[in-house]
């Protein structure tokens, strides 16, 4: 079954996940592929930007599935199956990072090349400590976009986990620490020393 390769169909209803998780334990395929249909795609995002890799994020997403199915029994709904469904993913990509070898990047300064100042100025300025920045006004600018991804490879998967889940999925800090399984403390000053992090590299290259 290749997950990453469904779509969802036009003008199909949502359906509240409580009533599909129900539906699956009670072996509905239908529910089963509705979850999919609702998820895949989100869930792709979020861990090729953490992987950085497109074949690894479709392995990996399709492996998320398989586990969510697999342990769908197991599932009490103490949190939301949306953070439950994302924990599976992030632990899954973390680990795969942990396990494989990083391969060589090519380095930041060659994601610049040909970009004016005052780009490479809004590049550095693309996160602040006390707000989370608005991805779609970054990704009207496919350059400024380009180079924003690439910083994130630069950061450590915990770093660039953070920051994936909150400034690009839209997670609140209730959520990711659901999700990384930590304290909402810990996903604050996590996030605060990821955005610092991500900033100095792109100052690095703007000034």
């Amino acid at each position: 079954m290749d997950i990453h390769r469904r779509r969802p169909t036009a003008g199909r209803a949502t359906i509240d996940d409580t009533v599909l998780v129900e539906r699956c334990r009670r072996g509905d395929h239908t529910a089963i592929e509705g979850l999919i249909l609702k998820y895949q795609d989100r869930i792709f995002n979020v861990i090729l930007k953490i992987c950085s890799n497109p074949d690894d994020a479709a392995e990996l997403t399709q492996d998320t599935f398989v586990k969510i199915i697999e342990s769908i029994e197991s599932f009490q709904g103490r949190s939301s199956f949306y953070t439950w469904a994302f924990r599976i993913a992030v632990n899954l990509t973390l680990n795969r990072c942990r396990r494989n070898v990083k391969l060589h990047m090519a380095p930041l300064e060659a994601f610049s090349d040909g970009l004016s100042e005052d780009k490479k100025l809004s590049v550095s300025d693309f996160l602040q400590d006390d707000c989370s920045p608005d991805p779609a006004q970054v990704a009207q600018n496919s350059e400024l976009c380009r180079i924003a991804v690439k910083a994130l490879t630069k950061l450590s998967d915990e770093h660039r986990a953070v920051i994936v889940l909150r400034d690009i999925e839209g997670m609140n800090y209730a959520q990711i620490a659901v999700v990384l399984n930590v304290q909402l403390g810990t996903v604050r000053s996590r996030l605060s020393r990821a955005r610092r992090s991500l900033r100095q590299i792109l100052e690095a290259f703007s000034q």
